[in-house]
C-alpha cells in the first residue's frame, strides 16, 4: 500500500519520511488545492528527504485550463524541476469542453522527459471520467491519477473509485485515491475500493488543520491500518 501525504515545507516533508509515507506531493497554496512551490523549497525537500518527492505544476487555482503565459510558466517550472534532480510532478490540464487537454498534456510530458507524472484532481472535473482514463492511460509516463471519484471527497465517491480502479488494473496507471480520507474510516474505504494507493493532507496534521504540522501520531496511525490491510 503507497501513501502519499502532502507537505508544504521541508518539516513536513522530514516528519512524513520519518514517520510513514512513502511519498510526498510537494505544494504550496493547500487552502486552493496545491499551486507550485519556490525553487528553494523544491531544493530543500529534496536535500532533506530520501523517499520520492512529486511536485506541483500549477500556476493559479482558477480553473484547470491555461492561456499561453500559464503554458510558458509552466514549463519554467518543469525545466526548474528537472534541473533540480530526483524529483517528479504533478499536473493536471482540461479543456473548456472538460476533456483532457491532450495537446498540452504532450507538450509537458515531453518538458518533464524522465519524470514520473501524477495527473492531478482537475481528474474529477473531467466530464468523462472513464473516456479521461483512457486517455491518460495512453502516456505511460502518467503513473497515477489521483482522484476522489468526481465527488467532494473520496468515501462520497467510493462507489466511482472502486470502478477505475478496477479498470486501471490492466493498465499503466494507478488510482491514487484522495480528498477526505481518515484513519477512522480508512478500512471501510480500502474495503469498498480495493485500492492500492492513497493521498492524506489534512487529516494527518494537528487538529487536521491543513495549515498546522504533520501531527506524527495521525501519520504513524495511517501507515499502521494500511500494512495490517489485508493481513
Amino acid at each position: 500500500m503507497l501513501l502519499e501525504v502532502i507537505a508544504t515545507t521541508v518539516n513536513d516533508a522530514v516528519l512524513a519520511e520519518r514517520h510513514g509515507a512513502d511519498r510526498i506531493e510537494l505544494i504550496s497554496g493547500i487552502l486552493e488545492g496545491g499551486l507550485t512551490p519556490s525553487l528553494g523549497l523544491m531544493e530543500g525537500v529534496r536535500e532533506a528527504v530520501g523517499i520520492p518527492v512529486r511536485v506541483m505544476v500549477r500556476p493559479h487555482a482558477r480553473s484547470f485550463r491555461y492561456d499561453k503565459a500559464d503554458v510558458e510558466t509552466m514549463l519554467r517550472d518543469i525545466r526548474h524541476i528537472a534541473a533540480i534532480g530526483g524529483l517528479s510532478v504533478v499536473m493536471g490540464m482540461l479543456r473548456r469542453d472538460r476533456t483532457v487537454d491532450e495537446e498540452l498534456l504532450k507538450q509537458l510530458l515531453q518538458a518533464a522527459d524522465g519524470m514520473e507524472v501524477t495527473f492531478h484532481r482537475a481528474f474529477d472535473e473531467a466530464e468523462d471520467q472513464l473516456e479521461a482514463l483512457e486517455i491518460l492511460s495512453r502516456y505511460p509516463q502518467v503513473t497515477d491519477i489521483l482522484t476522489s471519484g468526481g465527488q467532494r471527497t473520496a468515501p462520497e465517491g467510493a462507489e466511482r473509485i472502486a470502478v477505475l480502479e478496477r479498470l486501471s488494473s490492466a493498465k499503466s496507471v494507478s488510482i491514487l485515491a484522495g480528498s477526505g480520507l481518515t484513519a477512522s474510516g480508512l478500512r471501510e474505504f480500502l474495503g469498498e475500493t480495493a485500492v492500492e494507493r492513497v493521498h492524506f493532507g489534512s487529516a494527518v496534521r494537528e487538529d487536521s488543520d491543513p495549515l498546522r504540522p504533520i501531527d506524527p501520531g495521525r501519520l504513524q496511525e495511517v501507515r499502521s491500518i494500511l500494512d495490517l490491510w489485508g493481513k
